[in-house]
């Protein structure tokens, strides 16, 4: 028990002292690691970005990085450009009704609207399940559709896509993913077009 207001004092001029360091370790700590953690992630990204492309290009789109606001989603949009041109366009996007979480995709769009391709970039679906959704066995129902096609659904859901055996939720998020990454591509497009 706390003896005399002398003795309270003491303990929480220590107590506030611990606080402060604790605080200070953690601020030291986040700057020092803020920077390599931050240029991994965009390795990481610019290394799936190149997955995503199947036309030829001569840029390097992840240094022509462009943000598009679609309602309350933020896209980071990355041009791939042959001469100077368009020739397909990669588009971040995140899905959060993954069955562990949030989902987030690069997905690769032809002139035409139709996909190229798409990479998970973080997940936190099960292992060995709804990981499974970014394997080149569920991939061939997703690249060469249009998003705008109304059979772009799960066949659970009366649509074309095999969803992955026992990762329907995962399935369902990958399309909704890659719907709403359309939704950046057509403003994209739109303001090109305008242009």
């Amino acid at each position: 028990m706390i003896k005399s207001k002398k003795e309270f004092r003491k303990i929480i001029t220590v107590m506030l002292m611990v606080a402060f360091t604790s605080a200070l370790l953690l601020t030291i700590v986040y700057h020092t690691t803020k920077g390599p953690i931050q240029k991994a992630q965009d390795k990481m990204i610019a290394e799936s970005i190149i997955k995503v492309i199947s036309t030829p290009y001569d840029n390097d789109p992840f240094a022509e990085k462009i943000e598009i606001r679609q309602g309350r989603n933020l896209f980071a949009l990355y041009p791939a450009r042959l001469d100077g041109y368009v020739t397909s366009i990669i588009m971040k996007s995140k899905s959060t009704k993954g069955f562990g979480g949030d989902i987030d995709i690069l997905v690769g769009f032809l002139m035409d609207g139709s996909i190229s391709g798409y990479k998970v970039v973080k997940h936190k679906e099960t292992p060995g399940l709804g990981s499974k959704v970014d394997e080149d066995t569920f991939k061939k129902n997703i690249i060469g559709k249009n998003p705008a096609d109304p059979l772009f659904k799960v066949k659970q859901d009366g649509g074309e896509v095999d969803a992955v055996t026992g990762a329907t939720i995962s399935s369902r998020a990958i399309i909704d993913a890659v719907k709403k990454a359309y939704k950046g591509y057509l403003k994209f497009n739109a303001v090109k077009i305008d242009e």
